[in-house]
């Protein structure tokens, strides 16, 4: 059975993303999330995870939600194959150049979730 591998990232709505973000930085040790090549994000146990305020305003995920899950997973294809065979709708997101492959569905309460296979290197 595949199972998730850990937790990939956690996305929230904010009035004001950057200065929050910056808050968790000076106050938590969090790092920002990384604008470039040179910058690491914050790095939990397992492997990194992504700290991202979001807009209050976004369409990234449901309207009606504060935050979306985000879980690593070795084998997006098996997972996905997995969770639709068992009646679970999934959307293939698709590649995201650098960073790897993503596909949204949700729980069974309506919490957004998103399936992330980091690219491997």
């Amino acid at each position: 059975m595949e199972k998730v591998t850990g937790f990939g990232g956690f996305f929230f709505r904010s009035k004001d993303p950057e200065s929050l973000a910056m808050w968790y930085r000076d106050m938590l040790g969090i790092n920002l999330v990384p604008t470039a090549t040179d910058q690491t994000p914050w790095m939990a146990k397992g492997g990194a995870t992504v700290f991202a305020p979001f807009a209050a305003d976004t369409e990234y995920f449901a309207a009606d939600k504060a935050f979306m899950l985000n879980f690593r997973v070795p084998n997006l294809d098996k997972m996905v194959a997995q969770l639709e065979e068992a009646g679970v709708s999934v959307e293939k997101v698709g590649d995201v150049p650098e960073i790897g492959r993503f596909a949204h569905l949700a729980d069974p309460e309506g919490t957004p979730i998103e399936l992330w296979e980091p690219l491997q290197g």
